[in-house]
């Protein structure tokens, strides 16, 4: 079975699946090796020249799995086939630790992230809706979580933090400059990114690195962001942007503006997480990727084969093709089952704004 994921947000599950079974008639009869015009031939006859999230992540999946079968005909690694590594292992921060109700059990979690060996993590530490115009007790709030964060963790810990694309850029700005006391490792996502004029003012005025890119799916896209210096980071999701010929694309687009890449994986510690180092083990200008430590239970217990994560390092496959391998049948005893979100007005009014962190 050739790995493949694609990036869904809750809800679209279905969505995404039925995507990729229209694209079926464009891929059945055409060379796996011919990736790329098979990519271009998906924008052009199916899509007619229009990009969306779900598209993107739908033929990301054919293009992940087309160099996973590509890798186990060759009998060679994928980082072999698209350049030769650069490293010998690739470095992850911890993400999908944070949820919980106080600061306090914020932080307990985040030291078991760190006795895990993790060196970076990343959270979102701003509670309330996500709103352009942040209330200051919301921003008080998330300023004393990442203060308590910093002393439990030491200032060798790197901390991430993230902002989801919420805030004006006035409000971005001033909360930027509160956070550069506790010595963040960067600012994630200040801004919309549909408009990236607001991610650049933010950068010019924000003495921290910015990141931007998961919600970015094109490379126009990316070049714009690129060539109006809105970024110090990127970092687009590989399940998400086209698969992994897209990320060498962005990689080699950002590297001659001195921007790093590091990859958003909100995906599966399989094969979201397999095609994410094996291009970030090739791409010069890497810096680190994202593992969600709450997805590793359950894909460990559907994986045959998996990558090996040690002390916040991911050692690189050795075996053809991805290096994973996923028992289906464990795989289906988990299906897609239909849920409803709460809004986030529920979610407001459900938790107190001082001393509390929503589970979103």
């Amino acid at each position: 079975m050739a790995g493949a994921e694609a990036y869904v947000t809750h809800g679209k599950e279905k969505v995404v699946a039925d995507c990729i079974e229209a694209m079926a008639p464009h891929v059945i009869g055409r060379s796996v090796f011919n990736i790329r015009h098979t990519g271009q031939i998906m924008f052009e006859d199916f899509a007619i020249r229009r990009i969306s999230l779900e598209l993107m992540a739908a033929w990301s999946a054919i293009e992940i799995a087309s160099w996973d079968i590509i890798g186990k005909r060759a009998r060679l690694p994928v980082y072999n086939l698209i350049g030769g590594a650069s490293r010998e292992r690739v470095r992850v921060y911890a993400n999908g630790w944070s949820r919980g109700t106080t600061i306090e059990e914020g932080v307990e979690r985040g030291l078991k992230v760190k006795a895990m060996g993790f060196t970076a993590a990343k959270f979102d530490p701003f509670p309330g809706p996500w709103r352009s115009f942040v209330d200051r007790r919301d921003e008080d709030f998330a300023i004393d979580y990442v203060r308590a964060m910093r002393q439990a963790l030491g200032d060798d810990f790197e901390l991430l933090i993230e902002a989801h694309r919420r805030f004006a850029p006035a409000h971005a700005i001033r909360i930027g400059h509160r956070l550069a006391e506790f010595g963040i490792d960067w600012y994630e996502e200040p801004c919309l990114s549909e408009n990236i004029d607001l991610v650049a003012e933010v950068r010019r005025a924000v003495p921290i690195p910015i990141v931007t890119g998961e919600a970015i799916y094109s490379k126009e896209a990316f070049f714009e962001c690129v060539a109006k210096r809105a970024a110090d980071i990127l970092n687009p999701d590989i399940c998400a942007v086209g698969g992994i010929t897209a990320m060498l694309d962005i990689a080699a687009m950002a590297q001659p503006q001195a921007v790093v890449m590091s990859p958003h994986n909100c995906n599966s510690t399989l094969a979201g997480l397999a095609a994410t180092v094996h291009v970030s083990a090739v791409i010069p200008n890497f810096r680190i990727t994202e593992y969600f430590v709450n997805f590793q239970d359950l894909c460990r217990e559907i994986a045959t084969a998996s990558l090996t994560v040690q002390d916040g390092w991911v050692d690189l496959p050795t075996t053809p093709g991805l290096g994973i391998d996923i028992d289906v049948n464990k795989l289906r005893a988990h299906p897609h089952q239909e849920a409803t979100h709460r809004s986030f007005r529920q979610y407001w009014e459900e938790y107190p704004r001082k001393g509390y962190i929503p589970s979103l």
